[in-house]
């Protein structure tokens, strides 16, 4: 029995996360849940965003399965997820990008992976007023952190059987933050000799990624580039409800839907629970139940296929649970 943290976050995430743990119920008994809270949902209750009982639970169980999170406006932390990435050291955030037939979407047969680095960049929030009309933000890159995750992009190729990994920068201009970056990178590939490496600007890699996705396998970047690059990749699959995360470090890891609480449709059972949903296969592989995550993907593959069984989001009529019984059926029968 494995003890898994589960935080179903706020807005849709009360929705969406609770849909993708009755399935993942569905296909093995060997979890046990410790259901917490964080973002808006504590601090309406307690008055806290990371309550202590959250965080104790994370440090015990190390491995979380979490909805998207509301930050409250002008109080604690600038985000939550941010805070949690930096205080368990969750340095890879992995976002796999993969079509389903089904689903209109801009290409098919398209299965990437991008990794982004997640502690450091502009997104240390290092930043200061210069005076009245001027502002400025510090960018952190280290080659610790830097050839850390480049580690990490070549070890999850080998793991998937990928054969290229692709470094984003913009070395060009910033030669000595994004030339750390990328000199990290090829001193890293040269323990990967059998994985063919190359390095992409992060412009000319935006315009490639919409002209000619499938040249792509694991694309790593650093934290901004992943970030902006990821949410362009999903735009390409159907969009945010169909892109699953991770956030991954040593110790800890952290599986949660990429987009937002969409506070606009909260509890009205509309939203799409499918990013959700392979969040929780994600983590499934990741704690070795490979079986039942393969599974659960092959009941979502084939009722997507079927014209009508999508939510509102999709072009179909389904509500969340609706979705979610679907699924259920197909692995049940």
């Amino acid at each position: 029995m494995k003890k898994i943290t589960f935080i179903p976050g706020d807005g849709i995430g009360l929705e969406i996360m609770y849909a993708a743990k009755e399935i993942i119920d569905a296909v093995t008994d060997s979890i046990e849940w410790e259901e917490v809270i964080a973002g808006s949902t504590a601090y309406e209750k307690c008055g806290v965003l990371l309550p202590e009982e959250t965080i104790k639970s994370i440090e015990k169980n190390r491995i979380v399965l979490k909805g998207p999170i509301t930050t409250p406006v002008g109080t604690g932390f600038r985000s939550i997820n941010v805070e949690l990435r930096q205080r368990f050291n969750l340095y890879a955030n992995v976002r796999p990008v993969k079509t389903f037939e089904g689903i209109d979407s801009l290409y098919k047969n398209l299965d990437l992976v991008i990794v982004r680095e997640n502690t450091e960049d502009l997104y240390r929030g290092i930043e200061h007023k210069v005076n009245e009309n001027a502002a400025e933000s510090i960018k952190i890159i280290t080659r610790e952190a830097s050839e850390r995750i480049v580690d990490f992009a070549f070890k999850l190729a080998e793991k998937e059987k990928r054969n290229k990994v692709t470094l984003t920068h913009k070395a060009n201009i910033m030669k000595l933050t994004d030339g750390l970056f990328l000199q990290a990178g090829r001193d890293v590939s040269t323990k990967y000799p059998h994985i063919k490496f190359e390095d992409v600007i992060v412009d000319a890699m935006a315009m490639k990624l919409v002209m000619n996705p499938h040249d792509y396998e694991v694309i790593v970047a650093p934290n901004l580039y992943g970030d902006i690059l990821s949410d362009l990749a999903a735009g390409l699959v159907g969009g945010l409800g169909m892109a699953p995360g991770a956030n991954i470090g040593d110790s800890t890891a952290i599986f949660e839907p990429v987009h937002g609480s969409a506070p606009d449709i909260a509890g009205k059972n509309i939203a799409n629970p499918t990013s959700a949903i392979l969040s929780g296969t994600m983590m499934l592989k990741y704690i070795g139940e490979e079986k039942a995550a393969n599974i659960i993907e092959e009941a979502l593959k084939q009722v997507l296929m079927k014209k009508g069984l999508h939510t509102k989001d999709l072009g179909g009529n389904l509500t969340t649970s609706e979705f979610k019984d679907e699924i259920i059926k197909y692995i049940l029968n």
